[in-house]
């Protein structure tokens, strides 16, 4: 079947296609029907079965005879260590963890939280949680201590299981004394915590309170896995919200498993066996999603990669980890390739290593720009997908699914929504859009299986957020457009389309003309507050490497550019060449903060920033164009 039958096979019985899409999956108690609705607009999925997410990503290859294939391959240039863990080996490792937890009194419904980097004891962790239906948040190894006690007040976990350490490129990231001031702060204190003591650092450790991860394991019963209900939370992950405080976001278990599964081979076009690789962090969205479970429940090995795609040690680091682990399917964000080509534009380091297992490309995470696709089309000579998705969703709402049909690639455009989501482009009175109007994105309830049903403990907060302002509706936060032919464009976030002298213009759209220029790596535009034309636009621009040409010569020619691609309307005259961007870890560019500084305005250190000391030079750069006085 084609992508389009597929489609209008959803739209016309959704009811049948996620009850058939479900018996892929292991039940206790199989579910009566897929969707719950009697709770609209909070909808629910699989409620009545019973089902455990441990099981099904790690017990039933081994029941199925695929005990010896290898599940986890690790793989760490900051520590120069590799090694690969099978279904069996990973079996045995999660029941014990989870046997050692369930010894403490962790039980269904319990919450931990799990504060770890890149190894495979973080994904271990995750589904020892799970095998006892305990709801785990995972916060990002390293984040700072007073974020990390807002979510324990907000959890309210019983026990922390973390690492004594991160690695960067250059230095070690004491976790622990981060954890133990975190705990300090914390108005709720957890029973006891867990850590993992790595090599380079040994964590002193609390009398009574914490416990080494292998002694902590010593003498006891591994645990069989507990079936949950199908909405019982597998996880919480937090996401920033607009008013600094966190949104926790929940993840049923029934649909996440049920959903993720059908990606693999639809979207991602991977069967299994095949290896694959999400190069992202365990602390986002796409690390639950596509290193820990996706993976596993399909039946895939999946790589825990601790390292950074230039700097450990070069910009080669992404194709010797494709070539030497024979990964099939690869997933990035977009700013990592841009990191790698700003290295490396010619390819060099392409050349050395045998691609010859790699059959496609994803990226997601942020807009990714066309020069960006183009150039990894040319280096890889695969096809590079853009797919779009959000935490909320944990999984596509618009991709390429190649594992069905490839569709023809439209260079900016993430291709077309995905089974489950019924996109529509709205204007600001909620009435849907002509084809190539811009406006805000949503998508018309129910969300599909997988998808966020409410926020952790804030259910007030959850419909205000998200089904308020557009009635009957999920709002998605970005702007864009539908064509003729169904393709969705993710032009900005709804706050970073900008009003000069009365036009809606889409700072994606400048973006994507700044990057088209030869000696433009990275690119970012804001909205900045204009007396006579309300908003007028800023580049900023981070030049490739070895560029030696003069700033203002740049600066001219994408003046220009923006001028013969989109008008003289974009009323773009400003651009600044920086060294690099702010940007979240997850490489996000932090456009807000950037607002907030030009426009003098105060502002709230977003928590999941890189490096703080980038803002400094950001504000010295807009002193330089008359701006952030």
């Amino acid at each position: 079947m084609a992508y389009k039958d597929i489609y209008a096979a959803w739209k016309s019985d959704p009811e049948a296609f996620w009850m058939n899409a479900a018996q892929a999956i292991d039940w206790d108690t199989p579910p009566t029907k897929a969707l719950f609705d009697d709770n609209a607009p909070l909808y629910e999925w699989y409620k009545d079965g019973m089902v455990n997410t441990c099981w099904n990503a790690v017990d039933r290859h081994v029941e199925n005879g695929r005990g010896e294939q290898t599940a986890i391959i690790y793989d760490s240039p900051v520590t120069h260590t590799k090694r690969t863990i099978s279904y069996v080996e990973l079996r045995n490792r999660v029941a014990s963890l989870a046997g050692a937890l369930r010894a403490k009194g962790i039980e269904k419904g319990d919450r931990v939280i799990i504060y770890m980097p890149m190894i495979p004891e973080a994904l271990e962790a995750m589904l020892a949680c799970a095998r006892l239906g305990a709801v785990h948040s995972v916060v990002f190894g390293g984040f700072a201590s007073n974020e990390l006690a807002v979510r324990i007040d907000d959890a309210k976990p019983k026990a922390i299981i973390a690492a004594s350490c991160g690695i960067e490129p250059g230095r070690v990231v004491h976790y622990k004394p981060l954890l133990d001031g975190a705990i300090d702060m914390a108005t709720h204190k957890p029973d006891f915590t867990v850590i993992f003591q790595r090599e380079q650092e040994v964590a002193h450790l609390e009398e009574g309170r914490d416990y080494n991860w292998h002694g902590f394991q010593y003498g006891v019963e591994p645990a069989e896995c507990v079936p949950v209900e199908g909405d019982h939370p597998a996880y919480i992950l937090y996401t920033s919200g607009t008013t600094g405080q966190p949104k926790g976001v929940v993840r049923p278990t029934g649909g996440h498993l049920v959903a993720l599964n059908w990606t693999m081979k639809n979207l991602y076009n991977v069967d299994p066996g095949d290896v694959f690789w999400a190069a992202s962090d365990v602390g986002w969205v796409v690390g639950h999603s596509y290193i820990c479970y996706a993976p596993l429940i399909h039946g895939n090995t999946t790589i825990v990669f601790e390292g950074k795609p230039v700097g450990t040690p070069d910009a080669g680091t992404f194709w010797r980890v494709i070539s030497e682990h024979k990964v099939s399917s690869f997933f990035t964000a977009p700013t990592a390739f841009r990191a790698v080509k700003r290295e490396d534009p010619k390819g060099e380091f392409v050349k050395k290593y045998d691609l010859s297992n790699l059959k496609q490309v994803y990226l997601a995470g942020e807009r990714a720009d066309p020069d960006t696709i183009v150039w990894a089309q040319d280096q890889l000579g695969v096809p590079v997908i853009d797919h779009w998705w959000q935490t909320e969703t944990g999984w596509a709402i618009a991709g390429n699914p190649l594992g069905i049909e490839s569709l023809p690639v439209k260079l900016g455009s993430p291709s077309v929504p995905m089974p489950g989501y019924d996109v529509q482009i709205l204007d600001e009175g909620g009435h849907p859009m002509k084809a190539g109007e811009l406006g805000a994105i949503a998508v018309k309830l129910p969300l599909p299986p997988g998808t966020l049903p409410t926020l952790w403990n804030a259910e007030a907060r959850f419909k205000k957020s998200y089904l308020e302002h557009f009635p009957g509706y999920y709002e998605t936060g970005d702007a864009g457009m539908i064509d003729e032919d169904g393709y969705l464009y993710i032009m900005a976030r709804t706050d970073d389309v900008i009003n000069v002298a009365g036009h809606r213009l889409s700072t994606g759209g400048m973006e994507e003309v700044l990057a088209s220029h030869p000696d433009v790596a990275e690119c970012a535009v804001i909205g900045v507050t204009d007396d006579l034309k309300g908003q007028l636009p800023v580049g900023f621009l981070c030049l490739n490497a070895g560029c030696d040409r003069d700033n203002a010569d740049v600066v001219k020619e994408v003046v220009k550019l923006v001028r013969d691609k989109i008008g003289p309307v974009a009323a773009f005259k400003l651009a600044v060449v920086v060294d690099r961007l702010p940007k979240t870890r997850s490489g996000k560019i932090l456009r807000g903060t950037m607002v907030s500084i030009a426009d003098g305005k105060t502002y709230k250190l977003p928590a999941t920033i890189d490096d703080p000391a980038i803002l400094d030079e950001i504000k010295v750069a807009l002193q330089s164009i008359g701006y952030a006085q």
